[in-house]
């Protein structure tokens, strides 16, 4: 039960102190456990996942081309995907809601903490956003396994 509840307060640090606008669920898990619960959550809500960019793995390519030798991710994946129902919601209040199509969630890990694994995704603004900002905060929090 103690280990139930230091996970729970870990898992609940939402909004990341270095991002102001993203909000972020740390948990105790490997990153290969939270893409496949995040691969099923979004699966589960009648969606399809339309790409991965593999930006940890394009930035850690790509560090001595220009100039650097820092590792910024050990891991990190960005996953896209839209609702065309939510999608069409959206955009029927503002058009320019536009803007924020598909929707992202990103799932990494540093290497200052390899144990654990970051998922998250942006916030957005009030009004009809408010509404896909919830359906990523579910699906951030089933892939997290974050009741």
């Amino acid at each position: 039960m103690k280990t139930l509840f230091a996970a729970a307060a870990l898992a609940m640090v939402a909004v990341s102190a270095g991002a102001e606008g993203v909000i972020t669920y740390t948990v105790d898990q490997s990153f290969d456990d939270v893409v496949f619960g995040l691969e099923n959550a979004v699966i589960g809500q009648g969606l399809v996942i339309d790409s991965v960019s593999h930006t940890g793995d394009m930035l850690e390519r790509t560090k001595a081309d220009v100039g650097s030798d820092v590792t910024i991710f050990l891991k990190a994946d960005i996953f896209s995907f839209c609702s065309a129902a939510l999608s069409r919601k959206v955009m029927e209040a503002d058009p320019m809601n536009i803007q924020f199509c598909p929707y992202g969630i990103f799932v990494l890990q540093m290497p200052d903490s390899p144990d654990q694994t970051m998922i998250g995704f942006r916030q957005f603004p009030e009004g009809p956003m408010k509404e896909v900002e919830a359906l990523l905060d579910g699906l951030a929090r089933e892939a997290a396994g974050i009741n």
